[in-house]
């Protein structure tokens, strides 16, 4: 494993557009999406585009539906030094 190196970061991922890969990587439309988590769909779309902020909650609702960790959602460019990580 003395090869391994670490991916560069290539492109700067928002909130919403997590959101929107996760939703479009399970093949869900943003109806669908709103019909797993009880938000509305405007409010999906509106946290996609950038209208409206994430919020701790919503990400808890929308990672139990993504079936994916919040942190994921809320932290998409969290990046976390080799010396650290666990």
């Amino acid at each position: 494993m003395k090869e391994f190196r670490p991916a560069k970061k290539r492109v700067e991922v928002s909130v919403g557009e997590s959101v929107r890969i996760l939703r479009e990587l399970q093949e869900l439309t943003q109806s669908q999406l709103s019909e797993l988590s009880s938000i509305p769909q405007a409010t999906i779309s509106a946290i996609e585009n950038g209208r409206v902020n994430l919020g701790v909650e919503r990400a808890k609702v929308l990672a139990r539906a993504l079936k994916c960790h919040p942190a994921v959602l809320v932290f998409p460019g969290w990046e976390v030094s080799l010396e650290r990580a666990a």
